[in-house]
């Protein structure tokens, strides 16, 4: 049977099989001793490759290049920086240039590869020369799609028989023998292999899934379709996944377009081996692939959007939010390219714009409970807690019976609540948390301290939060919810030691700085305690926690609690 994951499979054994070429080997060179034509050119686009700027290390290679067109370090990186970019056209001619000057650059052999799929110039595939060489899975599989492409299906099916043959790789040449065979109208031979009735069980990725599912489909077997769709996703509302259950619950066939042509298939290779890397290599290298896959088939939604989220975690986050709007309004996973767009843009301190697009996405998409969700976090990450609740709140009503993880919305609109000064709607949320996950450390945490700081629920504050140590022993949040609860109890000695480890836990955390400062007037350590208030002033803590800190220094705690008419310092021994 076909088993789903995540991932697909093997990624820690593809390392042998892709035998990639290191990449940024241009940003190892000596700038001291290479010779280029136009040395300020050079310093920006090395500096660009360092960080990964793919928009400014096109502008700089280009610049570069002009000085000194034959400079084969200069347009291996180049073609890495177009290629970052998504122009394969620039990448492939430079790739060319650099060809002809005798070097070889794996970014620059999946540009020609790509262009020669885009041409269906399959022979060149078929015919390709040693240095044209990406790895030993790409290769074999390209092998077989070019075959497919030129008509040979026995000779395709071959090819995907030696990838499958090949220790680790079993799934993978499987996954393309049978999409193949499906792309070719043998959906009965398809369907042997991804339920493992011709080779044993299958693991794929969720396009796997789907492609079985358009299969079934096709078979007319749309019980056994739904039936693999419930099994896999469960009640999942994502819209592609609704419109396909209910195409198939209608009783329409849906048709297969997983892949439809060998550039598909192509496509998909690319896809299988970015989402085999995705996590296991690094961002820059896994997001040639996953742009690959995406200039072969502009349908391919999953590749786009694996490609902007690698460019955002490269903190390229325009360039991401650029590729995530790529994605038109009436494809099912708009939403999810939207959500996206608006990370980019609240971290590119454009909140208002990020707002916006999430508010017009909770009026295009109300049915969506993820939509709501984004909206409430960008909300609360904005301060805009009661904004934030009231999204929290559409998107719980949403949920026809609350099960265990949806113990995330609950928590997050407790913290809304609490953040907004509405504690009596906030505890309810929080225990319907705990409730739906007992031991889920940050909301036993969260709920513990907000006891101790409001003076409530003291003995079952400390339990809270002891479980929560006890779950996250290396957290210092925790830890210093933790000590901070003995000293609200008056367990001063029993705080010390519990708060010092928080601050090495979280050293230039304001707040944790300031209560190791608190503690350490608490048991008499004066000196010690000013020098870490000082501390936590240059750690740049909230307008508010600031000012009652600078009150400290100037009179000291005990003058403070008597200021705020909170009850004086007592020390209780071993909590007695």
């Amino acid at each position: 049977m076909t088993q789903f994951l995540p991932r697909a499979v093997c990624a820690l054994s593809l390392a042998a099989f892709l035998a990639a070429a290191p990449m940024g080997a241009f940003a190892q060179t000596d700038a001291a001793s290479a010779d280029v034509g136009d040395a300020g050119a050079y310093l920006a686009a090395r500096s660009a490759a360092a960080q990964s700027d793919f928009g400014e290390g096109v502008r700089w290679f280009a610049r570069a290049l002009q000085a000194d067109p034959d400079n084969a370090e200069l347009l291996d990186a180049a073609i890495v920086s177009y290629l970052g970019t998504g122009d394969f056209p620039k990448a492939a001619a430079a790739a060319d240039r650099l060809m002809a000057l005798g070097g070889r650059s794996i970014g620059g052999n999946i540009a020609l590869l790509v262009r020669d799929a885009q041409a269906d110039n399959w022979d060149a595939i078929l015919t390709a020369p040693e240095n044209r060489k990406i790895g030993n899975l790409i290769d074999q599989l390209a092998l077989g799609w070019a075959q497919f492409g030129k008509g040979r299906m026995s000779e395709a099916l071959t090819g995907f028989d030696a990838v499958a043959s090949t220790d680790g790789l079993k799934a993978f040449g499987l996954y393309h023998k049978a999409i193949a065979m499906a792309a070719a109208g043998d959906f009965q031979g398809a369907d042997d292999i991804l339920s493992g009735k011709a080779s044993g069980p299958l693991t794929v990725n969720r396009r796997g899934i789907l492609a079985h599912v358009q299969i079934l489909s096709q078979l007319e077997r749309p019980a056994d379709a739904l039936a693999l769709m419930e099994r896999t996703f469960g009640a999942d509302p994502d819209p592609e996944l609704a419109t396909l259950r209910a195409q198939l619950s209608g009783g329409n066939r849906v048709p297969f377009s997983i892949v439809r042509d060998a550039k598909e298939g192509l496509a998909e290779v690319f896809f299988t081996v970015a989402v085999a890397l995705n996590g296991e290599a690094e961002n820059a290298y896994t997001l040639l692939y996953a742009r690959a896959a995406y200039d072969l088939n502009t349908r391919h939604s999953d590749a786009l959007l694996l490609s902007a989220g690698l460019l955002d975690a490269l903190d390229q986050r325009a360039l991401a939010g650029e590729t995530y709007a790529l994605l038109p309004p009436d494809h099912p996973s708009f939403h999810a390219a939207e959500i996206g767009r608006a990370e980019t843009l609240f971290a590119l301190d454009r909140k208002d714009e990020s707002l916006a697009v999430l508010k017009a996405l909770t009026e295009s998409h109300p049915d969506l409970l993820l939509v709501h969700l984004a909206y409430g976090d960008a909300l609360r990450r904005d301060d805009q807690f009661l904004d934030a609740a009231a999204a929290y709140d559409k998107a719980i009503a949403l949920i026809d019976v609350p099960e265990a993880r949806h113990w995330s919305l609950f928590y997050s609109r407790g913290v809304a609540h609490e953040r907004s000064d509405q504690w009596a709607k906030a505890e309810p949320d929080f225990r319907k948390a705990l409730e739906l996950n007992p031991d889920q450390p940050q909301v036993l945490n969260y709920l513990g301290y907000s006891f101790v700081d409001r003076g409530e629920n003291l003995t079952e504050a400390l339990d809270l939060i002891e479980r929560a140590v006890a779950a996250r022993p290396d957290q210092g949040y925790i830890i210093d919810s933790l000590a901070w609860a003995y000293y609200r109890l008056g367990r001063y000695d029993d705080a010390l030691p519990q708060m010092e480890r928080a601050s090495l836990l979280e050293p230039v955390d304001p707040v944790v700085t300031d209560h190791l400062g608190d503690v350490y007037w608490a048991v008499g350590r004066q000196l010690e305690a000013r020098f870490q208030w000082r501390r936590a002033l240059s750690f740049e803590p909230a307008e508010k926690d600031a000012a009652r800190i600078r009150r400290k220094l100037e009179v000291g705690l005990d003058a403070v609690l008597t200021e705020e008419g909170a009850p004086p310092l007592t020390s209780v021994t071993n909590g007695n």
